[in-house]
């Protein structure tokens, strides 16, 4: 029994402990580490485990620990609600009723109903012996949520795999062994990855992958641990037309929260029909013997067949269609209706793979497809000869900016260090590429295209936009300079609606109708109405690129050395913030149904613009660069470190108070929804946008509650309702930690909501992050004793420098 523990149970058990008094209580307990009093050992002993580290509180239904029993508490009655099994109960419950083990047992006996063994085990360690009325309630509730899981979907075994090849050796999947223990972020080594000829691990000198790459939930974790052997329900027949239903999107937990099904803006006059994409498939154990092929003739050094393992023909599938349907509709440069799985390149087929891995939770075989798919792409670079960006392929683009995405925000900084390297290759890539697209359409002299010209065109223009958006993140998430400028697109149109790239139009005299009826707009066009304040009709694509282009104009300007002093620029970027957000009124109607579950109205691409909006508003006002270049190194303590030292880049006034309604609007989202909910189900319905956006505007909308909460200066009539505004946002249950204050409360709820549920590693690194933050916001006060009447105190009168925040962790 850990230390701390011996001393809570002696002083629970001692009459000094319990005994009341009219006088306030004498603090004689203090801290061998701070000399700081308390009234009682338990709040002394509560304390202590701040500076020791020491979590004795252990969750038996999965590996989690805790430094107070109220957070196991809470922790069980969140994460493990429906997990089956018994929930815990308070200590305080436990002790005050003594006779509910009679009532508990005395009523009609029914049929019994299986209880997991460990939570048994749990209750009897931690109760004394003694049951109360709140336990045979939630054993009641146990039995419901018993008889309600027989309505989640199913996960069905598809068998053992089978070789898919005979015409070469056998791909040997890699030997991935994972720690017993909680993991916290992910730390891949990328290079020890690498394949080995003869060798049939991913071994490295230093051993093999030490961690798993991220933390899954329990729940997550019994149902995937067999990954090939997980069949989802299609969500091809859960979405009619008619009648737009949200499925699970392959996310393991059920959908507990509200449901909101996208609603598609109609154009005035008649109803449009609805229609749905189908992701594409693996039809025929032949097709998976081409892909071997393929794989094998790009492999031309044979640097993966010995240890590279292709999964079989129902895993593939399954990758299929998580791509194509969670997160292509993000990025949606791929067309859907020509991708044929056995035909495209090689390392595009296995970066596409990758990615759909992630959205399976299956993080190993993610790994491996992305370390097979740049091996490839890196043979063919360097076997080309005479190297020109002009005669890169297209594939080669598509693949190497889906490896970056899949390396910049995996939550490593070796992967973000490489993807860096090769931006400028990227780059000159799109340039080459779009040169050559300028060159046939010249060559047409006017004339439309057919539709098969099209589609590769508009695929060109579609990818080239994708690798800007993509540039925009990093600038936004690292503070990296843009590898992209304005002058790569000027007169490039940009993309069209889902609804025509969609469209499978095979005669070509409607098709010309079809394209002739489309409206199309130059990037340059759209700029410059944006600056003339003339709301413009563009697709749901080009709106999330013109987000994305006035984002980086407000990036360089404040970096500018006049930004001070430029007040006619900076109005002109409020006046193009504002037509931009004009223009989502005569957005192009989108008649393709996306099967994701959010509360936006209108297509995803819309969604993640506006997160995209909010962030560049909250840009004009205060720029928390610091904190994007500590995010670089991917250590959460330098990451909260920088949060907390932020605290003079935010100042209260009218100013920030439209800043902070921009991070109110940002967290109202999620509040609304549900913050469980959003945990468990965003990860897998929402872009990375969401998180990456979102970042800077929680940073500055805690500093704030914090000023607000500690500054001598009394608050405003406007700043009290904003404040109480942020307040009533949430329940008492959700931010349910006894008396702390607002800004320490935000931190963690949003902390707590983005790392729950991981598919991008960089959500565990903000999460953990944040969480620091809010006990740095908190002064490392111990919430219990903050019931007991001590004040919270600012982290000035505590005496703790925010320098010293690593080593007081």
């Amino acid at each position: 029994m850990p230390a701390a523990d011996m001393t809570l149970a002696s002083a629970a058990s001692s009459p000094a402990a319990t005994r009341k008094t009219a006088s306030a209580p004498e603090k004689k307990y203090k801290c061998q580490f701070c000399n700081r009093a308390f009234s009682r050992s338990e709040h002394r002993s509560r304390h202590e485990r701040s500076h020791t580290k020491e979590r004795p509180f252990k969750c038996m239904k999965c590996r989690s620990t805790f430094v107070r029993r109220d957070l196991l508490l809470r922790h069980d009655r969140t994460v493990h609600a429906k997990d089956g099994g018994v929930p815990l109960h308070s200590e305080v419950k436990r002790r005050t009723t003594t006779k509910a083990p009679e009532a508990a047992v005395s009523g009609p006996s029914k049929t019994a109903m299986p209880i997991d063994t460990a939570t048994l085990e749990q209750i009897e360690a931690s109760s004394d012996g003694m049951v109360d009325i709140e336990t045979a309630a939630m054993l009641m509730t146990d039995f419901h949520h018993k008889a309600m899981a027989s309505q989640e979907p199913e996960i069905v075994g598809d068998g053992p795999e089978t070789v898919i090849s005979s015409n070469g050796p056998a791909l040997l999947e890699p030997a991935v062994s994972y720690p017993s223990g909680a993991v916290s972020l992910p730390q891949m080594p990328w290079d020890s990855m690498l394949p080995q000829p003869k060798s049939n691990s991913m071994s490295s000198s230093g051993g093999s992958m030490q961690t798993h790459p991220h933390q899954l939930p329990p729940i997550m974790e019994r149902q995937m641990s067999g990954s090939d052997a997980m069949v989802f329900r299609p969500l091809d027949n859960s979405v009619p037309g008619n009648g737009i239903g949200t499925p699970g999107a392959l996310s393991p937990y059920p959908m507990l929260g509200p449901v909101s099904p996208v609603d598609y803006r109609r154009s005035p006059g008649p109803p449009q029909h609805c229609t749905t994409t189908k992701p594409p498939q693996v039809d025929s154990e032949e097709a998976c013997a081409q892909i071997f092929e393929n794989i094998r003739v790009f492999d031309n050094e044979t640097a993966l067949l010995d240890t590279f393992r292709l999964p079989n023909r129902a895993v593939l599938n399954r990758y299929l269609h998580t791509y194509f349907t969670l997160f292509h509709h993000h990025l949606p440069f791929l067309h859907p209706g020509s991708f044929k799985p056995s035909e495209v390149s090689a390392p595009l087929l296995l970066a596409v793979l990758s990615i759909g891995a992630l959205y399976t939770f299956d993080q190993d075989q993610a790994y491996m497809l992305h370390i097979g798919s740049k091996v490839l792409i890196n043979q063919f670079l360097q076997n080309k000869e005479n190297f020109s960006s002009r005669k890169c392929p297209l594939w080669t683009m598509q693949s190497t900016l889906l490896n970056m995405i899949f390396a910049s925000w995996s939550g490593d900084p070796k992967g973000l260090e490489w993807a860096c390297s090769i931006k400028s290759l990227l780059a000159n890539m799109v340039a080459g590429n779009r040169y050559e697209l300028k060159l046939r359409t010249e060559a047409r002299g006017g004339a439309q295209p057919k539709h098969e010209e099209w589609i590769e065109d508009e695929q060109c223009r579609r990818t080239y936009y994708a690798v800007y958006i993509f540039f925009g993140l990093l600038t936004l998430t690292y503070n990296h300079t843009p590898a992209m400028g304005f002058n790569e697109f000027d007169s490039l149109e940009l993309p069209s609606s889902e609804s025509l790239w969609d469209a499978g139009l095979s005669d070509e005299d409607s098709w010309k109708e079809t394209l002739a009826a489309s409206n199309t707009l130059s990037f340059r066009q759209a700029h410059d109405n944006l600056f003339r304040g003339e709301p413009a009709r563009y697709s749901a694509f080009a709106t999330r690129v013109m987000i994305n282009a006035l984002f980086l104009e407000v990036w360089y300007h404040k970096r500018s050395p006049e930004a001070l002093q430029d007040v006619v620029t900076e109005y002109k970027l409020r006046l193009a913030l504002e037509t931009w957000e004009k223009s989502l009124e005569l957005c192009e109607p989108e008649t393709v149904v996306v099967s994701l579950s959010a509360p936006h109205k209108g297509h995803p691409l819309i969604f993640n613009a506006m997160a995209m909006y909010r962030n560049t508003r909250a840009r004009l006002v205060v720029d928390l660069k610091s904190v994007q270049e500590a995010l670089r190194y991917h250590d959460s303590y330098e990451v909260a470190a920088a949060m907390t030292n932020a605290r003079d880049k935010v100042q209260r006034s009218q100013e920030m108070l439209k800043v902070i309604s921009e991070c109110f609007d940002c967290i109202e989202v999620a509040a609304l929804q549900g913050i469980r909910w959003v945990a468990r189900t965003s990860a897998t319905n929402w872009s990375i946008e969401h998180p990456l956006c979102g970042m800077d505007l929680m940073v500055i909308l805690t500093l704030w509650l914090y000023r607000l909460e500690h500054d001598e200066e009394p608050a405003t009539e406007e700043e009290t309702a904003m404040y109480n505004k942020l307040s009533n946002l949430f329940d008492d249950d959700s931010a349910d930690v006894y008396g702390a204050k607002l800004s320490s409360t935000v931190a963690r709820l949003w902390g707590s909501m983005i790392d729950e549920v991981v598919v991008w590693g960089i959500t565990k690194l903000m999460g953990e992050s944040f969480k620091l933050h809010s006990q740095a916001l908190v002064g490392y006060e111990d919430a219990i004793s903050s019931r007991s009447g001590s004040p919270t105190p600012s982290l000035t009168s505590q005496g703790v420098q925010v320098m010293e925040m690593q080593v007081a962790y």
